[in-house]
């Protein structure tokens, strides 16, 4: 038995230079942050993990550092830490943790969606770290290791204009890409220039490049039906977020009457948003975000439902070297997995934070190397960029 002897949370904020921001329907993107979440135990060991006050760049962290320190932090120190199942029952159902235990069903507090479960999120991405670390393996060696050898990255980018998108992706291309995604929806102004973008998009990648297209949830559903229909002959990889992601009813009838395969996820809570997505049949590729949805403990869970239900795995890693090699791992160690996505707009967290291989094979990741999520941040990155 280890126990935990400390939880501490840092809200990370870093100002992104001009040359490094983009536009989409969030507005100019001028800063990324990210919370660090650092758990400690009593044998001097410290697991790392991320919490995200937002699912895309930018975001206020205060509130998550406050849950993480005066909320879930009670519940863990003395605790051992290895007992990631059970400190994360004891976090999603506080004090009804041995009710729900011993009826073996959920009995979350009322935070089981929103910041919530982001900070539950980064403790439990710190307690795998930390039990990586303890037997000095990563944390795909601790599941058994990887169903593939490598898994296949996309470039996640594609802001501008029609005249200008092309050399855009072109860029990513020559990097090693073979697959890249492009933004649509409310940011264009109408689907005629969403279309004329995408269309251009594939004009400029030819073929053999993969080309998938995010909207960000902005479209009506008659706007996402009529881009379906107008692109079908695209061959579109998937079509993320074509509607708001409240708007359950409205997805599966996109996907209905869509030849693309819809992708969603990155702002669900949990497996139980995911396994409705799925009743309703809605969706396609599953895209949980492990900085948000709980955790690598809850993304295991999810990343089951796609395998049993015949769906893809393809993790939203726009976050930090952490989450980005929980997300990598997650994808390795499921059958179900097909993609991780790479940020290419300014991503400090991912890049500058720490060190991790983000080297491409043939268009793909190797499985990632060290103990844990093999990710041991800067200390004077983390002291530059730490928000008071």
């Amino acid at each position: 038995m280890v126990k935990i002897t400390s939880v501490e949370a840092a809200w990370l904020h870093v100002p992104l230079p001009a040359e490094k921001q983009h536009r989409s329907d969030f507005g100019r993107i001028t800063a990324f942050d990210g919370v660090l979440v650092i758990v400690r135990t009593a044998d001097g060991s410290i697991g790392y993990g991320e919490a995200k006050p937002a699912v895309g760049s930018s975001g206020n962290g205060a509130a998550l550092v406050a849950i993480v320190t005066q909320e879930l932090a009670p519940l863990l120190v003395g605790q051992d830490s290895s007992e990631i199942g059970a400190l994360g029952q004891r976090m999603l159902n506080g004090s009804r943790a041995t009710l729900a235990q011993r009826a073996g069903r959920a009995m979350p507090i009322l935070g089981r969606r929103g910041i919530h479960q982001s900070a539950i999120a980064g403790v439990d991405l710190a307690l795998w770290d930390l039990l990586g670390k303890r037997h000095d393996c990563s944390v795909l060696a601790l599941l058994g290791g990887a169903s593939r050898p490598s898994i296949p990255a996309y470039a996640s980018g594609g802001w501008e204009s029609a005249e200008r998108l092309g050399e855009e992706l072109g860029r990513y291309v020559e990097q090693g890409f073979r697959a890249v995604k492009m933004r649509i929806g409310a940011m264009d102004g109408g689907v005629h220039t969403s279309l004329a973008r995408v269309r251009a998009a594939r004009a400029a990648l030819g073929p053999e490049i993969a080309l998938m297209v995010d909207a960000h949830g902005t479209l009506s559903v008659a706007e996402a039906r009529r881009f379906c229909a107008a692109t079908a002959e695209l061959d579109l990889r998937f079509l993320e977020e074509p509607v708001a992601s409240d708007d359950r009813a409205g997805l599966a009838e996109v996907r209905r009457s869509a030849a693309v395969p819809i992708a969603a996820g990155e702002s669900e809570a949990s497996c139980f948003d995911f396994a409705e997505l799925i009743e309703r049949r809605a969706i396609d590729v599953l895209q949980p975000d492990l900085a948000i949805a709980g955790g690598f403990s809850e993304g295991q869970r999810i990343a089951a439902l796609a395998w049993a239900n015949r769906a893809e795995l393809a993790p939203h890693c726009w976050g930090s070297a952490l989450s980005f090699q929980a997300a990598r791992t997650l994808a390795l160690a499921s059958p179900a997995g097909t993609f991780v996505e790479v940020p290419m707009g300014g991503a400090p967290l991912l890049r500058e934070l720490a060190s991790i291989d983000l080297t491409l094979h043939d268009g793909a990741l190797l499985p990632p190397q060290g103990p844990g999520w093999g990710v041991e941040p800067d200390p004077a990155f983390v002291k530059r960029f730490t928000r008071t």
